[in-house]
């Protein structure tokens, strides 16, 4: 990619800071407060520190990931003061998305060497995932690429009916069938007329239940197992969605569906309207899974690729 895709436009940077708003004012309130009359970073502000981090919904795990670095870089340097607490923090927290999240991207992408480009898209109902979808799909056309959908969550109309809605908005095919239809099924035919129109990205969109694993992991397989009947290698991405306002429960659903199938990158929604945006961190470190997308408004340009350095430059601004 060439180096001017990859600068964060103005626009976006005051999206994405405007939609981390209730995280930031959240995270530096109870912050402040963990440093009130302190001059050093001693074990008691470190006590404090761990408490914010969890409340702030990074995680246990990763929340102590985090203050064992900090200790180890305060006991390197004793005369380390509470006023440097913020830029050794964001330090910290970039190191730990850097792990996982490799690149930097500003644009909505797929790979060159892949087409038509598989997404299939997981999630529980409620997440935002329909939505999601059909943002992605808007962005993905504004690349001049070629997009068709698959209603394959046949286990609800309403979930068929709203895809249908975003297609209609977005000016893109869809393939759907009736309520009750089965998925794979749909996911074959959406994948057949992809081919037919030489399509360049196909986004499969699929059930969201989670009261039986079993069951849902034998659905995925399945889909995943018919798709490749007419795609040898699809689907080339498995993208979790997750809800950003649930905080730890945002934890849960990962945990559940990394286990019914291997997922492969994650959007986390509706950023905008919580003070939990710390999710995002704790997310990435813990299921070692890239964080691709970040839906920080309603708008259908607000759903952001994620890029990390921005993320953590808006956190903590």
């Amino acid at each position: 990619m060439s180096f001017l895709k990859k600068i964060f436009s103005k626009e976006k940077k005051e999206t994405l800071d405007k939609g981390l708003e209730k995280t930031k004012a959240n995270f530096f309130d109870k912050l402040s407060k963990a440093v009130a009359g302190k001059s050093t970073v001693d074990a008691a502000v470190l006590d404090n520190l761990e408490e914010v981090l969890v409340a702030s919904d990074v995680g246990v795990k990763t929340t102590l990931k985090i203050i064992k670095r900090i200790e180890e870089r305060v006991a390197k340097d004793k005369y380390l003061g509470t006023d440097e607490l913020n830029a050794l923090l964001k330090e910290e927290i970039s190191g730990l998305l850097s792990e996982t999240n490799l690149e930097n991207e500003t644009e909505f992408t797929i790979p060159a060497n892949k087409k038509p480009y598989v997404v299939m898209v997981v999630g529980v109902n409620g997440v935002g995932k329909t939505t999601t979808i059909g943002k992605l799909a808007s962005q993905f056309k504004k690349q001049g690429l070629k997009v068709v959908l698959g209603a394959a969550d046949t286990f609800r109309a309403a979930a068929i009916d709203q895809l249908q809605i975003w297609a209609d908005r977005t000016d893109v095919p869809i393939v759907r069938q009736e309520m009750g239809s089965d998925p794979a099924s749909v996911a074959f035919d959406t994948l057949t007329s992809a081919v037919k129109q030489d399509a360049d990205v196909v986004i499969i969109d699929t059930a969201g239940r989670l009261h039986n694993k079993v069951n849902l992991m034998n659905e995925l397989t399945k889909i995943k197992r018919v798709m490749q009947k007419v795609v040898v290698d699809a689907p080339h991405e498995v993208l979790l969605v997750l809800d950003g306002s649930t905080g730890q429960n945002a934890f849960e659903q990962a945990k559940h569906f990394t286990l019914a199938t291997e997922v492969t990158s994650l959007a986390v929604t509706k950023l905008d309207g919580t003070a939990k945006g710390g999710v995002v961190i704790g997310i990435s470190d813990q299921f070692k899974i890239p964080v691709k997308y970040i839906g920080v408004g309603e708008g259908i340009d607000d759903l952001q690729v994620f890029n990390k350095d921005e993320f953590v430059a808006s956190f903590f601004r």
